[in-house]
């Protein structure tokens, strides 16, 4: 990952523009970690006056930390890769079912470890009930529909890797 001062200027506007109170980006040993001061906190600058005499500032280096990789992660826990992520779209527009039946637990729920073939939700169409299947093996990530909503056709329906 290229890191230069556009992409952590994109990453502020993004930050102001969504009302992030921080982002952070890994990839590879690059990482880039952007936090914003609690709203109750004064950022105050140090104040320059112009030298009397003519005489020039020296020049000012924006302390910028190395991005050095970090570990911060608790032992026993697993890292996912999100650059892996795939997005299991709807085939058909229909009504989901994320159960089998009304009442019943879910087929999968985030962090569900899924195999080939798994059923994952009904999609409903013209009175079939269609099973929607994992296409291969992973875990799934999120869910991104609710039980009997309206689905449309290449709407995401589960994020997995």
């Amino acid at each position: 990952m290229k890191t230069d001062l556009d992409t952590i200027e994109r990453l502020a506007t993004l930050m102001e523009t969504a009302n992030l109170s921080s982002v952070e980006i890994c990839e590879g040993e690059t990482r880039i970690s952007l936090k914003r001061p609690e709203p109750a906190a004064a950022i105050s600058a140090p104040v320059y006056g112009i030298p009397a005499g003519g005489a020039t500032l020296p020049p000012v280096q924006a302390a910028v930390p190395p991005l050095a990789p970090t570990s911060s992660v608790e032992e026993g826990s697993q890292v996912v890769d999100f650059n892996d992520m795939k997005e299991l779209k709807s085939p058909m527009v229909g009504v989901v079912y994320t159960a089998p039946e009304p009442g019943a637990e879910p087929f999968v729920k985030p962090g569900s470890r899924v195999k080939k073939g798994q059923v994952l939700c009904i999609i409903e169409a013209m009175k079939l009930m269609n099973e929607y299947t994992a296409p291969e093996d992973g875990e799934i990530l999120d869910i991104c529909i609710q039980n009997e909503e309206l689905v449309e056709f290449g709407q995401v329906l589960f994020k997995m890797v």
